[in-house]
């Protein structure tokens, strides 16, 4: 009876309640909100307070007092279905890190045994993958990994770098891995981390970017030097400020050589900058109204009158730096005023002239010989540089450039290439062991890569039977012989007939002009490149075989270089006079394969070693084979593969 009059006292005030409520909302008081939630709590407490008091009402004094677990049992029913709904979801989401966090060692064997890695393109779109369940598994994952990095600071442990990228995107994890082994410790690790970037064509364009902007010098350098890599990988040069329109770029290259040490040097440096400075001065003088100059010892104009004078003095004094860069202490003096931001502006504006960005891609290698020079080279852009001219048709430019980038690659090349000595295979970064070298030395008034190009064929007179033929090539020793011997090493070396491209006489050129001279000065640059250090065969022509005879000579007498002698397996004469020569008065272990022409054949009756091979050819194209599978190029191939059988 108590809970019945209880519960009709509380009902009435409910009624109450609600009259007061309905006629508080017909007024437009400010207050009414928080009354309403006050009579709404009011409310529910009475309401609470009924169903209570009724249950106490209706019992009876003989039943018995229900158990605790009996309400909570009831709670659970009620929750136990979102309970269970979580812990589903908490329990997929760790099965699917657990999934992320594992390594496939499959993978890792596949990727050591063929040495790239497969990298899944992903969309881009972010209707495609930014929904709620992706969110919040990068937000499940971020959290994840905080932890993991909480946990190593606190147990001072390493950070493993699989966690370090595992929130990212597929693609975006083997970028970031790849850039990461880059900077490995281990040497073998960073090479094939190399690799992999530059062989996988999947990425996207911002990584390309990415790569450029945070990778190191290193890893700049060996991308550079690998083969068909994608030119993004690289920045462009960064800009240079701008100059002024009456300031000519002349001007800058006299101040810069006014500025070089000019006493206790060789005198042909001295030479050459005196007469770089003596023309810049001309021109400087005929801008400002005086007379062109077409006698005196100085720069023939009556030869050039249809080159720009500007950039006839720009190939002379370039000409003089060359000489100087070849000095370590005038390197330093060269970058320390502003001289690789100056060749860079030249080589910008002068893209037209082939000669004159070779001898500034020329001064380059010479100053990548010296390795605290690196650094500055590279911030001055010159690695996009080198990268983009490595892919030039023209062999002359892409091996000047292979010059340079494979003196600034100090992880995986240990030889130095000096200043007229060129590796015209392999140019790039190779798995492939090296086991022999093959060294081409040229005649008088030959070249390093004019002596060895394809024979010139009249193609107007036989245009029918070429157009089947293989494309000509302008130096078969880098087409023709590298595709045959992949596993050689071949370099071509040059050695100066004139000094200057302008035909200018330096004054101890007829000192310069003598093979002991030329042998001292050669010895000591192969030696640099590692010559010796594997089997050796010789190509001469002419006066280059006379050179390479005075070189094993003088080889022979000095231990420190007698390996060139005992690694030499053959060399090759084209069309070398030997009448006079003591080539007999030395044993070397060797045999000799000789190509004289014509008018040398009664030259030569006297020497008795090796095969005399008469070939009805005059003497320049004696070295010149017309086609891949003429016989002076097969013969020469046979002779090289029968003495290196061995190594090949």
């Amino acid at each position: 009876m108590l809970g019945k009059q209880f519960s009709k006292s509380h009902s009435k005030a409910a009624k109450h309640g609600e009259a007061e409520a309905s006629q508080l909302l017909r007024r437009k008081d400010p207050d009414r909100r928080f009354f309403i939630k006050y009579v709404c709590d009011i409310m529910s407490v009475a309401a609470y307070c009924v169903f209570c008091y009724r249950k106490i009402g209706t019992s009876g004094p003989t039943t018995k007092k229900r158990l605790p677990w009996y309400d909570i049992r009831k709670v659970a029913k009620v929750t136990g279905s979102f309970i269970l709904g979580g812990f589903v979801f908490i329990t997929y989401q760790v099965l699917s890190l657990n999934k992320l966090l594992k390594i496939d060692t499959q993978a890792l064997h596949q990727e050591k045994l063929k040495s790239y890695i497969y990298v899944r393109t992903a969309s881009l779109s972010p209707s495609e993958y930014q929904g709620i369940t992706y969110r919040a598994r990068k937000e499940i994952h971020k959290a994840v990994r905080r932890i993991l990095e909480k946990e190593a600071k606190i147990f001072r442990t390493s950070f493993s770098e699989q966690f370090s990228t595992f929130d990212g995107e597929d693609h975006e994890c083997a970028l970031w891995l790849l850039l990461k082994r880059t900077q490995s410790e281990d040497k073998a690790t960073r090479l094939q981390a190399v690799q992999d970037l530059a062989s996988n064509s999947h990425w996207h364009d911002y990584q390309y970017v990415t790569v450029a902007q945070t990778c190191d010098q290193r890893t700049a350098i060996g991308l550079a030097r690998s083969k068909d890599v994608d030119l993004r990988f690289f920045l462009p040069p960064p800009p240079l400020p701008k100059i002024k329109t009456d300031d000519p770029i002349e001007d800058e290259l006299r101040l810069l050589l006014v500025s070089l040490p000019q006493t206790g040097l060789d005198p042909c440096v001295q030479y050459f900058t005196s007469l770089a400075l003596r023309e810049s001065s001309q021109t400087l003088a005929a801008q400002m109204g005086g007379l062109w100059c077409f006698g005196g010892n100085g720069l023939p104009y009556c030869e050039t009158l249809s080159i720009v004078p500007s950039e006839t003095v720009e190939l002379f004094c370039l000409q003089a730096l060359v000489q100087h860069s070849k000095i370590s202490s005038h390197c330093d003096k060269i970058e320390a005023k502003g001289g690789l931001q100056l060749l860079q502006r030249i080589y910008q504006l002068r893209k037209d002239s082939a000669k004159i960005q070779r001898n500034i891609i020329r001064i380059i290698g010479n100053m990548a010989l010296d390795e605290h020079l690196h650094s500055s080279i590279v911030r001055a852009g010159w690695v996009s540089v080198l990268a983009e001219v490595m892919k030039s048709p023209y062999i002359i430019q892409s091996s000047h450039a292979s010059r340079a980038l494979a003196n600034l690659d100090r992880d995986m090349v240990k030889e130095k290439y000096a200043d007229g000595v060129y590796v015209l295979h392999p140019q790039y970064r190779s798995s492939q062991p090296v086991r022999a070298d093959i060294l081409f030395v040229h005649g008088l008034l030959g070249a390093a890569f004019k002596t060895w190009r394809q024979q010139d064929m009249d193609r107007h007179l036989d245009r029918r039977a070429s157009e089947g033929e293989e494309e000509y090539t302008q130096c078969w020793p880098k087409t023709w012989l590298a595709s045959d011997c992949p596993s050689l090493r071949i370099i071509s070396v040059e050695y100066d007939t004139h000094l200057s491209d302008w035909k200018a006489k330096c004054p101890v050129e007829a000192q310069r002009e003598s093979i002991a001279f030329r042998s001292s000065e050669l010895l000591d640059k192969l030696k640099a490149a590692g010559i010796g250090d594997r089997p050796l065969v010789w190509v001469s022509h002419s006066m280059g075989g006379l050179l390479v005879k005075r070189m094993l000579v003088d080889a022979s007498k000095n231990p420190e270089m007698d390996k060139i002698v005992n690694n030499t397996r053959g060399i090759i004469f084209y069309s070398v006079p030997h009448h006079g020569s003591q080539l007999a008065e030395y044993s070397i272990n060797a045999r000799y394969l000789l190509f004289p022409s014509v008018e040398v054949k009664e030259l030569s009756k006297d020497i008795g070693i090796g095969d005399l091979i008469p070939v009805d050819v005059n003497h320049l194209n004696i070295c010149k084979p017309k086609k891949k599978d003429a016989f002076l190029y097969q013969r020469t191939l046979k002779f090289i593969q029968d003495v290196l059988a061995p190594e090949l």
